[in-house]
Order: C-alpha cells, then sequence, then structure tokens
C-alpha cells in the first residue's frame, strides 16, 4: 500500500452554490415527506399501514442525513493543523464514512431523534510507536465514555463489545495492522451506562517511510438508529407478509367450504314434478369487489320429498371462513327443517334461535319460499331479507313482505307468511341486499333496475339467460359487499 505521504492532494471542491440548492432542494423534499406522514391515518392494527410508515420515517431520517453530509460539504475541508501524511488518511476514512450506510435500511424512527449526525461520528487514532491514543470528544459520547477516563486502547477495546461480536473488531485490527488493509465493519458495544449502541467503523493503516504501518486511524459511527429501524421494518414488512399469507389460505379455505356447501348444479336446475308447472332454477354468486374474501351468502333450490320444492336465499354477516362456516351450518339446518316438513315462518323462528346461541354470534337475513307444484301456490318467510320480485307479462313488482326481524337480532320472535299464486310463464328474481344496497337505507335504485330488465328477462331462453341478463347489468359494480341471485321460471 503506498505511503499517504503520496495522497495528500485535495480534491477540486463543489461550487458552493450547487451544495446550496442541494440542501434547499433536501428541506423541501423533508418538509413534503413530514407532511405527507401527518396526513397518513395510523392504525396499529393494520400491518400494511404501519410497514408504510416506517418507510416514511426512514425517508425522513436518510433526509435528515443526508443534509448534514451536504451542510458538511459547504463547510469545506478542515483546517488541517497537524501532520499532513497522518491526517489525510482519517480525512479519507471520514469521508468513506459519512457516504456508507451499510446495508439497505429500512424502519421505524423514534417520536425524537438523539443527536445530530456530528454527535453519531467521532474519530480515533492508535499510535504504534508511541502508545498514543486520540480520541475525539464526539467517540467518547458514542462510547459513554468520560473524557477523564482516557480513551480505551486495541487491547481495551473488546471488554466493551459483545462477544459474539469481538471477533468481527479483532479481525479487522489485525487486517489494518498486519495486513495493511483498509477496513470497514460493524459491531455493538454496551456503555459504561448499560445501554447497548451499534457502531460501524471505517478504518485505515498510517505508513512509515518503509511501507510499515505506525499507526491507526478509524472513524466510528453510531448506526443504532439505523439498525433499529431495519429490524422494525423487517418486522413490519414480515408481518405484512404474514398478514397477506393467512388472507390468502383463509380466502382459500372459505371458497373450497363454500363450494362444497352451495349447490353443485351449475347452470339450470330442472325439478321433474309431477305438477303442471314444473320449475326452471337457476343462480350466481357475485364476490364483492371490495374485499378479497368471501362473505356469508347462499343459495339453495331442493325438491323435497312430499313433491314441494325449497328456494332459499340468505346473507350472514362478516367475511371469511368464521361467516363461511356459520352459513354452511345454517344452510344444513334449514334444508334438514324443510326436509322434516316444517313450514317457511316456522322454519325461520328455529333458524333465529340456533344463530342467536351460536358460539359465533353473528346477523343474518334470510328468505325461504316452499313452492307446491300441484296447487301452485309459492309459501315463504322472510327474516329482513329483500322480498322476491315476481315478473309476469313483461312488468315486474315487489310482492308484499310478511312480518319478519334479521336472524340473531331478538330471541323468541315470531315470522308470518305470505302465499302467492303462480301461474305458468311466471319468473321469480331472489336475490340477497349486496346486489341492489344503494349508498342509503333509503335508496331503492337497484330494486328498480331489476325491475327495467323485465321485458328481457320474461323473454329469457331459461332461467340461466335470465341469471346472465342481471349478472350482466350488476356483475362488473364495485359492490362492498358480495351477492347472490336466483333466478326461478315457472314451466308451461
Amino acid at each position: 500500500m503506498p505511503s499517504p505521504l503520496f495522497a495528500d492532494h485535495p480534491a477540486q471542491q463543489p461550487e458552493p452554490g450547487a451544495v446550496d440548492a442541494l440542501i434547499s432542494q433536501t428541506r423541501r423534499l423533508r418538509g413534503e415527506l413530514v407532511a405527507v406522514r401527518q396526513d397518513a391515518v395510523e392504525n396499529e392494527d393494520d400491518p400494511q399501514q404501519r410497514w408504510q410508515r416506517a418507510l416514511c420515517d426512514l425517508a425522513v431520517h436518510q433526509l435528515d442525513d443526508l443534509g448534514a453530509h451536504l451542510g458538511q460539504l459547504r463547510a469545506g475541508v478542515p483546517e488541517q493543523t497537524g501532520n499532513t501524511a497522518t491526517e489525510a488518511p482519517a480525512e479519507r476514512a471520514l469521508d468513506t464514512a459519512l457516504a456508507t450506510d451499510p446495508g439497505t435500511a429500512y424502519g421505524e424512527l423514534p417520536p425524537q431523534r438523539t443527536g445530530s449526525l456530528l454527535s453519531r461520528v467521532g474519530s480515533a487514532e492508535w499510535n504504534l510507536l508511541t502508545d498514543e491514543i486520540s480520541w475525539s470528544e464526539e467517540l467518547f459520547q458514542i462510547f459513554g465514555r468520560a473524557r477523564e477516563s482516557g480513551p480505551l486502547s486495541l487491547d481495551e477495546m473488546p471488554t466493551m463489545v459483545f462477544a459474539e461480536d469481538q471477533p468481527v473488531l479483532q479481525g479487522m485490527v489485525t487486517d489494518c495492522l498486519i495486513d495493511g488493509k483498509p477496513i470497514a465493519g460493524e459491531f455493538r458495544i454496551v456503555r459504561t451506562d448499560g445501554s447497548v449502541r451499534t457502531v460501524h467503523m471505517t478504518g485505515e493503516p498510517v505508513l512509515d517511510s518503509d511501507g510499515c504501518t505506525a499507526s491507526m486511524w478509524a472513524v466510528l459511527r453510531d448506526v443504532s438508529e439505523l439498525r433499529r429501524s431495519e429490524r422494525a421494518v423487517r418486522e413490519s414488512r414480515d408481518n405484512l407478509e404474514r398478514s397477506r399469507h393467512i388472507e390468502q389460505t383463509e380466502r382459500r379455505v372459505a371458497v373450497e367450504l363454500q363450494e362444497a356447501v352451495l349447490p353443485p348444479w351449475r347452470g339450470s336446475l330442472r325439478f321433474a314434478h309431477d305438477g303442471p308447472a314444473p320449475l326452471d332454477v337457476a343462480a350466481h354468486y357475485l364476490p364483492a369487489a371490495s374485499t378479497g374474501l368471501i362473505g356469508g351468502d347462499w343459495y339453495d333450490a331442493l325438491a323435497l320429498p312430499d313433491g314441494d320444492a325449497l328456494l332459499t336465499v340468505g346473507d350472514l354477516t362478516g367475511h371469511g371462513v368464521a361467516a363461511t362456516s356459520s352459513m354452511a351450518m345454517l344452510l344444513g339446518a334449514l334444508r334438514g327443517m324443510a326436509v322434516a316438513g316444517i313450514r317457511p315462518g316456522a322454519l325461520m323462528g328455529h333458524l333465529n334461535q340456533l344463530l342467536e346461541t351460536s358460539v359465533q354470534p353473528a346477523l343474518g337475513s334470510a328468505m325461504c319460499c316452499r313452492y307446491d307444484p300441484v296447487t301452485q301456490k309459492l309459501t315463504w318467510a322472510q327474516a329482513g331479507h329483500p322480498a322476491p320480485l315476481l315478473f309476469r307479462g313483461g312488468t315486474g313488482h315487489v310482492l308484499h313482505r310478511p312480518e319478519g326481524v334479521l336472524l340473531g337480532a331478538t330471541a323468541g320472535t315470531a315470522y308470518g307468511e305470505a302465499e302467492t299464486p303462480l301461474v305458468p310463464g311466471d319468473l321469480l328474481v331472489l336475490h340477497t341486499d349486496g346486489l341492489t344496497r344503494g349508498s342509503r337505507p333509503d335508496d331503492d335504485t337497484g330494486t328498480r333496475r331489476l325491475l327495467a330488465l323485465g321485458a328481457r328477462l320474461v323473454g329469457a331462453r331459461d332461467a340461466q339467460d335470465g341469471v346472465r341478463a342481471v349478472v350482466e347489468e350488476f356483475g362488473e359494480e364495485q359492490r362492498e359487499d358480495d351477492a347472490c341471485v336466483m333466478v326461478v321460471r315457472v314451466g308451461h
């Protein structure tokens, strides 16, 4: 390694105006970033927001350091009062330390930063020929060591270093003193007050005229905040990734559970009744656009032992596995009671009691219809659910709802029943409220849009074509909740 006696030519300094412009730009960027950080909504339960906030804080941290670096650059090189041969390596080491930010830093800063950049950077020289040791005032502050205690020798330094980090320090000292190499690395220290700091050290050997190491210069920077920032963002990022993985897993389980519970038929389902007016049924599930989780909506059509047909749609509050599993329980109970011959009104009462006593409390809306193909009557009950739409002769209207509150809302409530006579060619649309819900409780825009499809629905070739018309009208909307739609056509 060449002697620093031949490396003391000063570098060309940048124009002061250019540096001032960079300082102004840095200050402006920092101000804008702080404004963005203050405007951000803090939600400690949201891993993504914690990660974004940590990155924002780190950017402020880095801009503060950049501003301090630029301030030193504008101030110029300090006056040289000692031997050029020994000061040149120190200046080069300081330049290297200020320009080096080891690793990619991410993280969340504490509310108040501890000290300026200058108080976190110190310098030292260990003279091998005279055993003299020189520490800057800042280095005493970094190590938490009183000035009257004196600086630490290279042999004493490991006593303040974590045991597992001591080989790192010893290796750097050996590389510098024995092999004459520039060094860079970091280690953790325990200060005299018991606090732990992380220090990054950059150093160079100072050679005599024979090329032998005469002393060692080093610049040490306290990077504790930076390393805490790295850990904070790594943890935030890991939490975010775990949260996303959990959401993906929950969605997959919910989808599989929903597919296992909802009717296996696709397209139209035709009931082969002995009566004069068999049913053609089709249904479709529309997921919400604002969430990746499956909700508790269901639809079902079932041929009952006495020849009647069960038609039902419903919706439970919530999303994910909890809502889907509750929906599976409720739908299973509904099927069992319908097969046992329980009428729609009484059936709603039993479902209300079941949901009220469930280990996973929830609210739900539901509609249960029982169609008799012989008498061509539809007997139905509802629990806080939108009424069916009946289309006949090219026009449609909403059926009058019997009494019925939400499932799980009131214990021991009774549910009314309504009877609606149907004729061949009639078409019913059953749906959950996620399909037509407006911005206000009294907003019936969605229902009016459904009624406006009357001509197309009545003219549909079959029930599946009717479902297709509804999905084309509502399928691309940014719904806040998922929805189900069922189209039932009375055959000739």
